[in-house]
C-alpha cells in the first residue's frame, strides 16, 4: 500500500497512538513524527512521540511545543523508520502491531501492515506533510517547524543530491506560516558546543585512509566521549567528517555505543551506493548515507567494512 488518501483515512479510523521514531533521532525522525502527532491533536485524536534515545536538546523548540497525553496506546505507526531494530531496545514489542509507516527509505523491510514508502522524497517531512494536508489539517508554524527541520536536516541544508525542485516548494511553503528558518538552520548546522569541538578533534586524529584513500574511516569510542565530556546531542553530524576528505568516496563512522557494539555510518560520493554497502550486515538506509550496527573487536569490524568498501568501489570501476 502506497496511497496517501488510504493512510489519512486509517488514522482518522484508529485513536491511542504512539508514533514510533528511531533511536539516536535526527532531525527527519523528530519532524515528521511530533508534525504527525501534532496533527492528529488537531482532529481530536490521543497521540504521542515515542523514542528509546533522549532526543538532543538542540530539537527543544519542537519538542518542548507538544503537551504529551496519558493514555494506554492503541494504535502504533513509524515515521522514518526503515526496519524495527532501528527503534533499539525493547523493538521486539513492536513486531506485528504497526499499523502503518510512513517512510522514504527504499530499503524499508515492509513491517507494518501498511504503509507508505516514497524513496524519491529528500525526507520523511515531505511525505507526512502530504499525509497532513490529506488529513484536512491546516498547517501552522509549529508543524511547519518541524516539517522544515526534516527537510532541511535530512538534505543538509539543500546541499545533498536528494534535493528536487519538490523538497525547495515544500520548504518554501513552510517559510509562509512564518517560520525563523535562519534561526533553525544556525542551530542545526553552525552552533556547536565546546564538548563537541573537543569530541571532534579526537575523531578526526582518528581519521584512517584505507584502499588508495577512497576509503576514510572515524572512530568514536566511549573512551573519547568521556573524554571530551561530549553528550549524545554532541553527536549530531558527526558522520559527515570523513566524506568531506578530497579523494575519498567512502566515509565510514564507527560509534561505540553503551553495551559495547559499533553504530555504522556510512556515507558516500555518487555512483557509490551506501544502503548496498550497509545491506551486507543486515543495515539499509539511502543511496548516499546508509547504517547498521556490528559487533566485536574493532580491527575486525573494519576489516570486514574495507572488504565489503573495496567491493563497491570494483563494482564503480575504482
Amino acid at each position: 500500500m502506497n496511497d496517501i488518501l488510504h493512510s489519512s483515512a486509517l488514522l482518522k479510523e484508529h485513536d491511542n497512538y504512539h508514533i514510533l521514531i528511531h533511536a539516536y533521532p535526527d532531525g527527519d525522525a523528530i519532524g515528521s513524527g511530533y508534525a504527525l502527532c501534532r496533527a492528529l491533536h488537531s482532529i481530536g485524536k490521543k497521540a504521542n512521540v515515542v523514542c528509546t534515545s533522549p532526543i538532543p536538546k538542540m530539537y527543544s523548540y519542537i519538542v518542548d511545543k507538544v503537551q504529551m497525553q496519558d493514555f494506554a496506546p492503541e494504535t502504533f505507526i513509524s515515521t522514518d523508520v526503515a526496519d524495527l531494530r532501528l527503534l533499539g531496545n525493547g523493538y521486539e514489542q513492536y513486531e506485528g502491531k504497526v499499523l502503518l509507516s510512513l517512510d522514504h527509505h527504499g530499503t524499508n523491510k515492509r513491517y507494518s501492515k501498511y504503509w507508505v514508502i516514497d524513496p524519491h522524497a529528500a525526507s520523511a517531512c515531505e511525505i507526512v506533510l502530504e499525509v497532513i494536508k490529506m488529513l484536512g489539517v491546516s498547517v501552522d508554524k509549529e508543524i511547519a517547524e518541524c516539517i522544515y527541520t526534516g527537510i532541511s536536516t535530512d538534505t543538509g541544508c539543500f546541499k545533498f543530491a536528494n534535493t528536487t525542485s519538490q523538497t525547495l516548494r515544500n520548504a518554501a511553503d513552510m517559510l509562509d506560516f512564518g517560520i525563523d528558518a535562519a534561526e533553525i538552520n544556525r542551530v542545526m548546522f553552525e552552533t556547536k558546543s565546546r564538548n563537541r569541538i573537543e569530541l571532534e578533534r579526537l575523531a578526526l586524529d582518528s581519521m584512517s585512509f584505507h584502499l588508495g584513500g577512497k576509503v576514510a574511516f572515524v572512530t568514536i569510542t566511549n573512551e573519547m566521549r568521556e573524554k571530551a565530556g561530549a553528550s549524545d546531542d554532541d553527536l549530531e553530524g558527526m558522520t559527515s567528517l570523513s566524506r568531506q576528505v578530497e579523494g575519498v568516496k567512502i566515509g565510514v563512522t564507527l560509534r561505540q555505543k553503551e553495551d559495547g557494539e559499533y553504530k555504522i555510518s556510512v556515507r558516500t560520493h555518487p555512483p557509490v551506493d551506501a544502503a548496498e554497502i550497509c545491506s551486507n550486515f543486515g543495515g539499509g538506509g539511502h543511496v548516499r548515507a546508509a547504517g547498521c550496527t556490528l559487533s566485536g573487536a574493532i580491527d575486525d569490524i573494519k576489516e570486514q567494512m574495507i572488504e565489503v568498501c573495496s567491493k563497491a568501489l570494483e563494482k564503480c570501476k575504482w
